[in-house]
């Protein structure tokens, strides 16, 4: 994915950070081992902001600092599947317990990858979703194409990712913004805090209403 990355991206204002697969839940994981991650020091090292957290075990970062942030945008790339959300929700979790302020300045983006690639004739259509791809389907119906699931960023090809993911005048982005700050850390402690019968209360009840986004393949 990487590789695919680097060559996808314009050198002269983007850059890309590896991540190599999950990090530390940094709301059930202590500061100390927090700040033992190389992982997870590297990144905030990158940012360049240092962190809001008042901590013995802090030893290297910074206290924060907008001003130094080297970077107008923070965009987390990950695979269309369920280990990318879940890469994906790890990421914010720790911008979340570590540099809050960046998600109430508008700073955390989220890059949507596009999980089929459609081909009709000299046409391609990228689908984001099965809502997405449905539709295409139906203003192809009756002519000849082909589609590709392609999950995985390392499958995708380098011109594939600047036009989907990395060109700023094509890509799509979300941007992390909280509208109620306190509904948000009770939400990110319910889900990734220590509350196991709150957790388990909430998929009972709300469990239903998800079921078309399980991937079972």
């Amino acid at each position: 994915a990487l590789g695919a990355c680097k060559q996808a991206r314009d050198p002269d204002f983007q850059a890309i950070m590896p991540i190599r697969g999950k990090i530390l839940n940094c709301l059930k994981a202590d500061y100390d081992r927090i700040f033992k991650s190389d992982v997870i020091t590297d990144l905030i090292k990158v940012l360049g902001c240092g962190v809001q957290v008042k901590s013995k075990s802090n030893k290297d970062l910074s206290s924060f600092n907008m001003d130094s942030l080297r970077w107008n945008k923070i965009i987390l790339c990950t695979d269309a599947d369920v280990d990318g959300f879940q890469i994906r929700t790890l990421l914010l979790t720790m911008l979340y317990r570590l540099t809050p302020e960046l998600i109430r300045q508008g700073k955390v983006f989220i890059a949507e990858s596009p999980l089929y690639e459609i081909q009709c004739k000299e046409e391609t259509y990228f689908a984001y979703d099965e809502v997405e791809k449905e539709k295409f389907l139906r203003q192809l119906e009756g002519r000849k194409f082909t589609i590709q699931r392609s999950k995985g960023l390392g499958e995708n090809e380098p011109d594939m990712m600047n036009l989907t993911t990395m060109n700023p005048t094509t890509r799509r982005l979300i941007k992390v913004m909280p509208s109620d700050a306190l509904a948000t850390g009770e939400t990110f402690d319910l889900l990734l805090g220590d509350n196991l019968s709150g957790r388990k209360a909430y998929i009972a009840e709300h469990g239903r209403e998800y079921v078309d986004e399980l991937d079972v393949s």
